[in-house]
This record gives structure tokens, C-alpha cells and sequence, in this order.
């Protein structure tokens, strides 16, 4: 019954650049197999300078995400600086704990990539299903398709990599995923964050329709 009732299914990735961060994600939420939204948002902005991507039961990463983003506008109010990166990743860590602790009939299993830019420069931190927290310092993926997007990741990254040659990086990393991984699908989310701050820099629909 479980597997008729949620949504699951994805590829998400972070990227560490020398000039910024990529956060990159599809666009396909699955319930067994079927497809159950074409369009499913994965990346979503939390402050003008940080991000998180979604992956794993779609309910839980949603409400997930509306806690954190609320959590971080009390603490900005309370204290009136911003809050570090590092300091939201670890709160986010704390709520994703308690969250798989709890008693349910659908296992809350939500994972997270989180990023963005603050004084000390850009970060990536994953939160792992079961609340642990790990800085980044390459590259992450996420999801059922990360199996395959690893696969490019760890043969063409390199350390001196630019923001731009990351966001085709990432693409190239969802397009290997999306041949193999039949619950990542349907569309491309790219975004970067840099100095400049938070940028879409792709989103596309991806059709498989045929025509005569």
C-alpha cells in the first residue's frame, strides 16, 4: 500500500566549482511505476542565498522544506544577521533525525542536498535520510538515478572546475541517469549559486511523445 500512496523517485546533484556551486535536479515524482507529475519542483529556495534539492518521499521533503525555510526566518528575526550555511544544514540535519524517528505507516525517508553562499564563501552539505550531516567538497548526488550520474561525475570532474563547465557537467550527469533510471524523467532544473547569488541558469521539459 505504501508504494500506491507516495511519490519517490529521483536524480539530484550538487557540484562544488571554484566560482560558485551547481545544484541540479529532473523533474519526475513516481508512485511504483507509475508516473505521478511530470513537473515536480526537487530544487527550492530557502533564503536569497541558499537552496536545497529533494529527494526520497515527496510529502516528508516538502513539508521538510517549508519547516527549515520558516525555522531560518525566526532565527534571521531573533538574532538579524543571516544565518551561515553551515548552521542551517545542521538544523536541517536535526528535523530530517527526529523526523525518521517518528512512528508512521509511510517511513519519512527525505534526502537533501543543501547550498549556498554566506561570508565565508559557497557550501555544499548533503542530509542523509537518516539525519547525518557531510560537507561536500567535490560532488553529491542523490536519488535512484544517482547510480548513473556518478558515473560521469567521478570520470570529468576536476577540482578547478568553473561554474559554467559545472552546470554542463550536471546536465550531462541527469542525461546519463535519465537513459537509464525509469523514475527520473520528464524535465531539467539547473541552478547556480555564486557572488551574485541564486540563478536558474536551465529548465527544460523533456517529451517523449511520438508523432506521425
Amino acid at each position: 500500500m505504501e508504494q500506491n500512496i507516495t511519490k519517490h523517485g529521483t536524480t539530484t546533484m550538487g557540484i562544488v566549482c571554484k566560482d560558485g556551486i551547481v545544484l541540479a535536479a529532473d523533474r519526475r515524482a513516481t508512485s511504483a511505476n507509475y508516473i505521478m507529475d511530470k513537473r515536480a519542483k526537487k530544487i527550492y529556495e530557502i533564503t536569497p542565498n541558499m537552496a536545497v534539492t529533494i529527494a526520497g518521499v515527496a510529502s516528508d521533503a516538502q513539508l521538510l522544506v517549508k519547516l527549515i525555510k520558516a525555522e531560518l526566518n525566526l532565527v534571521k528575526i531573533r538574532t538579524g544577521r543571516d544565518v551561515t550555511v553551515k548552521e542551517s544544514a545542521n538544523l536541517l540535519a536535526g528535523i530530517v533525525y527526529q523526523n525518521i524517528r517518528k512512528m508512521s505507516m509511510i517511513p519519512g525517508i527525505s534526502h537533501f542536498i543543501v547550498g549556498g553562499k554566506d561570508k565565508l564563501g559557497t557550501h555544499i552539505y548533503e542530509v542523509f535520510p537518516d539525519g547525518t550531516l557531510s560537507d561536500i567538497t567535490d560532488y553529491i548526488s542523490s536519488g535512484s538515478g544517482s547510480v548513473m550520474a556518478y558515473g560521469v561525475l567521478e570520470t570529468l570532474y576536476n577540482e578547478d572546475i568553473t561554474v559554467d563547465e559545472g552546470v554542463k557537467l550536471a546536465v550531462k550527469g541527469l542525461n546519463a541517469a535519465l537513459q537509464r533510471d525509469s523514475a527520473s524523467g520528464s524535465g531539467i532544473d539547473v541552478m547556480t549559486i555564486t557572488d551574485k547569488g541564486i540563478e536558474r541558469v536551465v529548465s527544460k521539459d523533456l517529451y517523449s511523445r511520438v508523432e506521425i
